[in-house]
């Protein structure tokens, strides 16, 4: 197991935390990650959104898109996906249910050209949340329940001080989770946590 910097890390990583795998998170490997520049800190929480086929829900194709075993004739769309190596992090289906792709202690393939907090690769130092929805519809209360529960483990055992859509950190580029994602619900939630949220910054 490869042991991230210290500075990454809390003093006293929590039990409920096998390395960088979530113990309340169904494992899914995926083989799109690599490990993170040294001297990186883990601060950001990036949040997503994802369906496959766009505004389909609850099928097999996002996890086989993550491990790279994606079937691009059962559906039109999937043929531009083909070749595409992609992963994140953790993926909160419909239900609640949280699926894990990659150690958070490696640099996962979700960010893409970004730029956050005065630093470009948003991949080298966040963690990706994906949210399985459409980019500007809404989302479930389960999916909000299980994000609060995931972002306050993250937020013991890293450093975490930013958390933004993508949308944010690659403006133009990419438009999800949208706005149907209520970040003033996610905010209100996470109230006694440290983090700067993205409204803060557009005040």
């Amino acid at each position: 197991m490869t042991v991230p910097p210290e500075s990454n890390l809390r003093d006293a990583p929590p039990a409920d935390w096998c390395g960088g795998w979530w113990n309340a998170a169904q494992r899914k490997d995926s083989p799109n990650f690599g490990p993170r520049p040294a001297g990186s800190t883990v601060d950001l929480v990036v949040v997503h959104s994802i369906s496959l086929p766009p505004g389909e829900y609850g099928g097999p194709y996002i996890e086989a898109l993550f491990t790279n075993r994606l079937d691009h004739s059962l559906h039109p769309y999937f043929e531009q996906l083909r070749g595409l190596q992609v992963s994140s992090h953790f993926v909160i289906r419909r239900s609640g249910l949280v699926q894990q792709f990659v150690d958070c202690d490696q640099r996962a393939w979700h960010a893409g050209a970004s730029v956050w907090r005065g630093r470009g690769n948003c991949n080298d130092d966040s963690i990706g949340v994906e949210l399985e929805g459409l980019e500007g519809d809404t989302f479930e209360p389960a999916q909000y329940q299980a994000l609060t529960q995931l972002a306050r483990a993250i937020g013991q055992r890293y450093p975490v001080a930013y958390v933004a859509g993508h949308e944010h950190i690659a403006p133009g580029r990419k438009k999800d989770p949208g706005p149907g994602f209520s970040w003033d619900w996610l905010k209100q939630n996470l109230a006694d946590l440290p983090w700067c949220f993205p409204q803060d910054l557009q005040k």
